[in-house]
């Protein structure tokens, strides 16, 4: 008589079913940077006499953000202008639409469409303007982006604004657009933070 093992029964535990981690991708950022700002008004006076009107100035920006995903973005910023070389300052805060195209994984172009109040004061012509502003600019991420383990609220693109880190940012942008305003025109560099 041969004797066949019977088969022991295998309890199987099946494992809890764990959704993944929902990851909500949070596009805030803030900065802080330098600024150049070039002001530039020709006056014809009623006796026809042009007079010129220059100036530089330098001194720092803030800004803040939200980029809604790598195409468009909102931001506030700020800026004062504290050194200056024939007695003007600047003072300027405005808030913008920014629409951004990604041009490599690290690093986007934008732009900047907004309304803004500008005010010059000093010895030469003063500006108190709430008016248009427009600029363009770059930033550089300096972040290694890495998708975390869980599901995105949008699919990982691999750009700053779904991951935290540092960043570089420089920018143009002409304070006031309005038909008989002086040229008031910066240049601002600095540094980012995506949260």
């Amino acid at each position: 008589m041969v004797l066949e093992p019977k088969p022991i029964p295998v309890v199987v535990v099946p494992k809890p079913v764990v959704a993944p981690k929902k990851i909500v991708a949070n596009g805030f950022y803030a900065g802080l940077g330098i600024t150049g700002v070039r002001y530039e008004n020709n006056c014809r006076c009623p006796s026809g006499t042009k007079i010129e009107n220059k100036d530089k100035t330098y001194g720092g920006v803030a800004r803040v953000g939200y980029d809604f995903n790598q195409y468009i973005g909102v931001e506030a910023r700020a800026s004062k202008t504290n050194w200056d070389s024939d007695g003007s300052k600047v003072e300027h805060i405005g808030i913008f639409v920014k629409p951004m195209m990604p041009v490599s994984s690290r690093s986007n172009v934008y732009g900047l469409i907004g309304v803004a109040k500008t005010k010059v004061t000093g010895s030469l012509s003063t500006v108190n303007s709430e008016a248009l502003a427009l600029g363009t600019g770059i930033e550089i991420d300096l972040s290694k982006d890495i998708p975390r383990e869980g599901r995105y609220a949008r699919p990982f693109d691999g750009h700053g604004d779904q991951e935290t880190g540092l960043g570089l940012f420089v920018d143009y942008e002409r304070m006031v657009v309005k038909s008989n305003a002086p040229d008031i025109d910066a240049v601002s560099a600095g540094i980012t933070y995506d949260f």
